[in-house]
């Protein structure tokens, strides 16, 4: 589904707008400020049947490349035991398989689950500080506020000691960030690279795609250790999901609830392949000769499948492996999501699964940073809650958490919205997990979302006020830019 082009008017009041940069940020990452080539469309979902037995071998690599078939056979008896249901095991992981076929499942990994700012800036900074070869950040906002002053303090600091440190950022993401900012990473001796640059002097490809933005959130340290999720580096993150005191007589500011991800072995090395490309159909300066690809060995249990998806390409991984996991859950469908637009495929899947008796719950923002993709999103709530899904808005905190966790054996955590933006126009980054011991935490993390939100009941919903069907009608016929 494609929807046309549309001017832009005036936001309607109750939009946090609160500087003409920030105005034209959200602009520019909407496409509505130049005239776009003609627009994109989501992939026609075909959702693989499950697979009939016997099903068609699942391929595991490790450092040293596939495992053998015995070793194969003794891991999916270990994945079974452990999740209680070796038929919903089997069947995500050959529907894995036939949708991901270039991006393998890579074992041994331990993971780390990162829930907050203020938790996942202390592992980034511990992993940072022990950097002895390079580091290679990928952000969509970096802030030069007093966490972006203090990553750049370290960078610069590692750099001086001889660790290579190489940074890709948005260039909308940090239209905010003074250039003197990069230019003083730069003379340290940091290699910065400018994403699709708003001015079109700088481009350095051939197209000047100022609609196509990264929105990923990635730091690969010595090549060793990964970091993914929805963080930027940002001060909204300081404080976590506690609220933070403001002026005398004023409410406190809400702060951000947030997932990261941190991996330590083999499948970094799929996450560094993906900075690599990055870096190169960008055009960047010659990286300076390190081990970016060093030998790894398992440090732990997890099985991960790194995915990727570019904004100039037709294929859409991500959207298409969350659709599949979806349509053929049994179980449990959990999803956590910050801006929640969802196309009619996805409301579709998500319908579908709650009627044939799947327990489908969403957590979505009560609050949030954009009065457009948050009406837009509840416009869809009717359609949704008439099939029996369950959703809920987080109280006291700016939801920007992206997670899923299905049937209690599949997972993902990524930068990736359940919006048009993130499908159709956007690089973004994702991990799934394979596993019932990690989707166990994904789930306790779920439930404590859960208790923190109100529940959207289906009758006190249809009495909404007209005022808030109002807003609904009119961000809804932006949704495809948002």
């Amino acid at each position: 589904m494609c929807h046309p082009p549309v001017r832009p008017r005036t936001p309607p009041s109750g939009t946090r707008m609160q500087s003409f940069a920030a105005l034209f940020r959200r602009a520019a990452a909407c496409g509505l400020i130049i005239l776009l080539p003609a627009c994109a469309s989501l992939p026609e979902a075909r959702h693989p049947a499950p697979p009939p037995h016997p099903r068609p071998a699942v391929v595991f690599e490790t450092a040293r490349g596939p495992v053998a078939a015995s070793q194969r056979t003794a891991i999916l008896d270990k994945l079974k035991d452990e999740s209680g249901r070796s038929d919903i095991l089997q069947k995500h992981l050959a529907l894995e398989e036939a949708i991901n076929r270039d991006s393998p499942l890579v074992l041994g990994n331990r993971l780390t689950l990162l829930q907050d700012g203020p938790a996942t800036y202390r592992a980034m900074f511990a992993a940072i500080r022990a950097a002895r070869d390079h580091i290679n950040l990928e952000t969509y906002i970096f802030e030069d506020g007093e966490i972006g002053t203090e990553f750049a303090a370290l960078l610069l600091e590692k750099q001086a000691a001889g660790v290579q440190v190489n940074v890709i950022y948005d260039s909308v993401g940090s239209i905010d960030t003074p250039r003197a900012f990069f230019a003083r990473l730069r003379a340290g001796g940091i290699q910065t690279l400018e994403f699709n640059p708003i001015n079109p002097a700088k481009v350095n490809n051939k197209e000047w795609l100022l609609n196509n933005r990264d929105h990923r959130k990635l730091l690969v340290v010595d090549g060793r250790t990964a970091f993914l999720g929805g963080i930027n580096i940002s001060e909204s993150y300081s404080s976590g999901s506690s609220a933070r005191p403001r002026k005398k007589h004023t409410e406190p500011e809400r702060g951000w609830r947030d997932t990261h991800l941190q991996i330590d072995g083999p499948a970094v090395a799929e996450f560094q392949k993906y900075f690599m490309d990055t870096w190169n159909r960008q055009n960047g300066p010659l990286l300076a000769d390190r081990t970016y690809f060093p030998a790894l060995r398992p440090q732990g249990d997890g099985i991960v499948r790194a995915i990727g998806s570019r904004s100039d390409s037709d294929d859409r991984p991500i959207y298409l492996t969350l659709l599949s996991a979806i349509a053929h859950a049994e179980r449990t469908v959990h999803l956590t999501n910050a801006y929640f637009v969802p196309d009619p495929q996805l409301r579709q899947a998500l319908a579908d699964a709650a009627r044939r008796g799947v327990d489908v719950q969403l957590v979505l923002p009560g609050k949030t940073d954009s009065w457009a993709v948050f009406h837009a999103g509840r416009s869809h709530y009717v359609e949704l809650l008439d099939a029996g899904v369950h959703i809920y808005e987080r109280r006291d905190a700016i939801l920007h958490s992206k997670t899923a966790s299905i049937d209690g054996v599949w997972s993902t955590i990524g930068s990736t919205n359940l919006d048009w933006r993130s499908f159709l126009h956007n690089d973004e980054l994702n991990a799934v997990v394979l596993g019932a011991d990690f989707a166990r935490q994904m789930d306790s993390m779920f439930a404590q979302d859960r208790a923190a939100s109100d529940p959207v009941d289906p009758v006190q919903w249809r009495r909404r006020s007209i005022f808030l069907r109002l807003q609904e009608w009119v961000a809804r016929r932006f949704e495809y830019w948002l």
